[in-house]
């Protein structure tokens, strides 16, 4: 929050009106943009009702907040989630099985567009001259950039490969923000030497969603990446987040859920030298203290906790929740779910896509005009792709499901992620991305790097709106 409630507040005495401290904490809650009209409302309501305070009512009223005593409940379901159903199997034919389930589920998620009844079997294609608005499907195997006026693209289909070449500025810019295994949709032309020419260059990306909302005001708080256990992990930060949870703030008292979106434990082993940055040297320890942390949310609150990296259990994704045996506090609570990454679930009719984003990390490597300092930017690619790990090969392991579960199949209406520590919140064509930062102070290793992460913020969405407000508990 910058300098949005002094100017608010310069306003209200200027025309003569007092600011009660329940008030001001409205405005705290609220977001920036929505701050001078909220007060302008409040000050319009005190001259037509009479009184020269402003109160905490009159700017809750301004800002759509529902009175503390309004009832409402919480509904909640798990859509999608692979615990219980990862079954991987081995070597090639493993593979080779999970990659024919992500071509179909993307063919299916393409079928519905008008283009999609001229799509053409690779094997049909061969040696042949493509007919006029002729398309083919594939994954991404090659994409290779000429020195001259052309780069070239190879896709894959069950059926065959074909190589093709791209001429036209607007398709090549497409091609060379592809990553390697990502489904795409082509428009074929004929070359003069009879090959083939991609003329145009899709991905299944998403559109005409138009988000659900809760029929009452019901809020959600996204977090990620406490890493319980680390040395380096701002316990006062969260115990300030849990002391407005229980607290009697306006919005607090209307907190549904908190998702917890991977990251929650620091983890053993996950990299060299590890030990020294401990303060809780087993994740069993771990996983106690965030047991004992969670037991302070109030138990009208559901938690949802999805596993990342650092926590234990599988590796590969998808993973599966955290194990019951290493938890057994955690999956004992009546308020808490325990759920897998990625995994879908249902707030009071709001769809939330959960996917702690191990996968960012080969996305920037190669995706031209991504960083890690721009989370959302990557979590667009990665919904433009329809596929939370799309790259085969890289740092991000990949279990060798039978079933695909890493494409994004219905649109969510949030897509929450986490792993790159940094706070980031944009609307992407009706789907409202976030990236809750972290719990954890920079690391040495961090700080060799230069990344400076966004510490003990609380990422609060408001169910009705959708519309997201950070709060800082640093």
């Amino acid at each position: 929050m910058g300098g949005e409630i002094p100017a608010a507040l310069q306003l209200a005495l200027r025309r003569g009106f007092q600011v009660h401290p329940e008030a001001i904490r409205a405005l705290e809650s609220a977001d920036p943009e929505s701050v001078a009209r909220a007060i302008r409302e409040a000050i319009r309501t005190r001259e037509r009702e009479g009184g020269r305070t402003i109160s905490g009512g009159d700017v809750a009223a301004a800002l759509g907040i529902a009175p503390a005593d309004e009832p409402f409940e919480n509904a909640y379901e798990t859509l999608d989630d692979p615990t219980g159903r990862t079954a991987s199997a081995e070597g090639v034919g493993g593979f080779g099985a999970l990659f024919a389930s992500r071509f179909e589920k993307m063919r299916a998620l393409v079928s519905g567009r008008p283009e999609a009844r001229s799509i053409r079997h690779a094997a049909d294609l061969a040696g042949a001259r493509p007919e006029e608005g002729a398309h083919a499907c594939g994954l991404v195997t090659e994409r290779r950039v000429g020195a001259g006026r052309s780069d070239r693209l190879v896709i894959e289909d069950p059926t065959g490969t074909l190589e093709l070449a791209v001429y036209d500025d607007a398709a090549r810019e497409a091609a060379a923000s592809l990553v390697n295994d990502q489904f795409v949709m082509v428009r074929l032309g004929a070359a003069r030497d009879g090959g083939l020419v991609a003329r145009e260059i899709s991905v299944p990306d998403v559109s005409g969603h138009s988000p659900r909302t809760s029929g009452v005001e019901v809020h959600a708080v996204l977090l990620s990446d406490l890493h319980v256990g680390s040395r380096y992990f701002d316990e006062a930060a969260f115990g300030r987040l849990l002391e407005w949870l229980n607290g009697a703030d306006a919005v607090a008292s209307r907190v549904g859920y908190v998702l917890v979106c991977g990251d929650v434990v620091d983890g053993v082993g996950i990299y060299p030298n590890q030990d020294r940055e401990l303060v809780l040297q087993t994740v069993e320890e771990q996983l106690a203290r965030l047991d004992e942390l969670v037991a302070q949310i109030p138990e009208r609150i559901r938690v949802v906790i999805s596993p990342g990296n650092h926590d234990p259990g599988r590796r590969a994704l998808p993973q599966p929740a955290i194990p019951r045996e290493l938890a057994p506090g955690l999956w004992g609570r009546p308020n808490v779910e325990m759920v897998g990454n990625p995994a879908t679930v249902l707030l009071n009719g709001v769809r939330v896509l959960m996917f702690h984003g191990q996968s960012v990390d080969d996305v920037v490597k190669v995706a031209p005009g991504l960083s890690y300092d721009r989370p959302a930017g990557v979590m667009k690619f990665l919904l433009r792709a329809r596929h939370l790990c799309p790259i085969y090969g890289g740092g991000t392991p990949l279990a060798p499901e039978s079933e695909d579960m890493l494409v994004v199949g219905e649109a969510p209406d949030i897509f929450h992620a986490g792993h790159v520590h940094v706070v980031g919140a944009e609307q992407y064509r009706g789907v409202l991305m976030v990236n809750s930062g972290t719990w954890q102070g920079q690391t040495p290793f961090q700080a060799g790097l230069g990344i400076e992460p966004t510490v003990g913020r609380a990422i609060v969405v408001n169910l009705k709106t959708l519309a997201p407000v950070q709060r800082d508990f640093a």
